[in-house]
């Protein structure tokens, strides 16, 4: 079907344009040809669907919560066994999705407690790398996870360096799971490509974030996130005793001034052992507040959701609103480039040309 959505002010990753019409045709942005289904969008802003950086997926309904909040596009950063992330990947007018699959996990991390990721995650040395990394490509992951736990158990630096070398060697991107300045240097030097989450015991030094920027690495800082394990460790201090906020919003604050490209990641989760669960959808609008609170201007807040995580992960066909693209689009009453806070007044959505209309919304918003 082809659709008109007339009177939108088109967000193009920079600026928004004056009221103008976005062609729909089928599952992707266009032209076609035919009588169209018109929709008055009425002046609202039209953003590229939204991109959360780090989600864990485990069912379809999560993928419909996800949408509805405008988030067409996840990046999955643990999720198993293999045949549920396939699954989820086949699901028309949702969510689309990207995989690290099962992650590398230390023997006697806490992560090894949680159900089939550590089962299948643990990478016992060096001598056990290329077999893991052969085995999750093989299954289908998108790019491989390593969670360096600290100060738990954790890898040693010859087994992080030998997970990033044999993914490379593959051409797939590393992402580390790091919370604390050591994981940070254990990180860095294994060589990875992208940091997930902040330290929480020290701010990031800016030696380190300079050295990011020069070599080409992200941080996707799930600030949200940080502040649940903050709140979380106040009451038990189990897993992260002494856990700031403060150091993770100044480790946003550094990396960006030091021009490390930042991307919107949440860690929304329903994973029991978590130290927190931030919910699917409505905390990517959270996490875009926040980001804005450590210093990010709004206009790179939005990048942080649409055209950054789409050019730092390979997605060549979202993150902006042109011919070609698949068709994700979220409509919002409000100016956002003014007011972070307008990207939760959303009216309509399209995920991959599928419309998920204001009686869908009105339940989830």
């Amino acid at each position: 079907m082809r659709t008109e959505v007339r009177n939108v002010r088109v967000f193009d990753g920079r600026q928004l344009h004056p009221p103008d019409t976005i062609v729909i045709d089928g599952e992707r942005f266009g032209g076609g040809t035919g009588e169209p289904r018109v929709v008055d969008g009425e002046g609202a802003v039209a953003l590229p669907g939204l991109i959360d950086a780090h989600v864990h997926l485990d069912r379809r309904t999560t993928l419909e919560r996800l949408a509805r909040f405008g988030v067409t596009t996840a990046l999955d950063m643990a999720c198993g066994p293999p045949e549920l992330v396939e699954a989820l990947r086949i699901s028309r007018g949702l969510t689309d999705i990207r995989s690290a699959g099962i992650p590398a996990i230390a023997p006697g991390s806490w992560h090894t407690r949680i159900p089939v990721l550590g089962e299948r995650g643990v990478v016992n040395g060096v001598e056990e790398a290329e077999r893991f990394v052969a085995g999750r490509l093989a299954e289908g992951s998108d790019y491989l996870k390593i969670i360096i736990s600290d100060p738990e158990p954790s890898h040693d630096q010859a087994t992080l360096n030998a997970l990033v070398t044999a993914t490379h060697r593959r051409s797939r991107q590393v992402v580390a799971h790091v919370t604390s300045g050591e994981a940070v240097a254990k990180a860095l030097r294994a060589g990875v490509d992208i940091l997930t989450h902040a330290p929480l015991d020290q701010p990031l030094g800016r030696d380190a974030a300079d050295r990011m920027a020069i070599d080409g690495q992200e941080l996707i800082p799930t600030l949200t996130m940080m502040e649940g394990v903050v709140a979380a460790s106040a009451q038990s201090g189990a897993l992260y005793p002494g856990a700031s906020y403060a150091a993770a919003r100044d480790s946003v604050s550094i990396a960006y001034r030091a021009g490390v490209p930042i991307l919107a990641g949440t860690d929304a989760n329903s994973t029991p052992e978590a130290p927190a669960h931030p919910s699917h959808g409505d905390s990517l609008h959270h996490e875009l507040e926040l980001l804005v609170d450590a210093g990010l201007s709004a206009l790179d807040a939005l990048r942080a959701a649409t055209v950054l995580p789409a050019i730092h992960f390979g997605l060549i066909d979202r993150g902006a609103i042109e011919p070609g693209h698949r068709a994700d689009l979220v409509l919002v009453d409000g100016d956002p480039l003014h007011d972070i806070r307008a990207t939760r007044s959303i009216t309509r959505v399209w995920c991959g040309g599928v419309e998920h209309t204001p009686a869908e919304l009105a339940g989830t918003l």
